[in-house]
């Protein structure tokens, strides 16, 4: 299931609470996934660890996002794969290239 867009109640930094917001699939465990935030809340100048996914790109209708949205590769979480509320669609392969190479970067791998 990496690269798929699956709808999630995603925890907060604080783990306080959730919200229910879509998260890309890093990497999928025997009950768990490795989610990356996403989020409409988008800003003209995106950060190191930011991944603009626009609506007007090729593959943006496969992703099940509906408006242009930001992947948040500094805000990842693990979670039981029980508690995935939807599967929305699926990561152009374009983005799914710069997600890792963002990764690399971002971990220093």
């Amino acid at each position: 299931m990496k690269g798929k867009i699956v709808l999630i109640p995603f925890p907060f930094t604080d783990l306080t609470s959730s919200k229910l917001r879509p998260a890309l699939v890093l990497y999928e465990g025997r009950s768990d996934f490795i989610l990356a935030f996403i989020s409409s809340q988008t800003r003209p100048q995106t950060t190191e660890a930011e991944i603009l996914v626009r609506k007007d790109t090729p593959g943006f209708e496969d992703s099940g996002l509906k408006v242009d949205s930001v992947i948040r590769l500094d805000k990842i979480a693990t979670v039981l794969k029980d508690l995935v509320i939807a599967e929305l669609g699926e990561l152009d392969t374009h983005y799914r290239e710069s997600v890792n190479t963002k990764l690399c970067a971002l971990f220093q791998i």
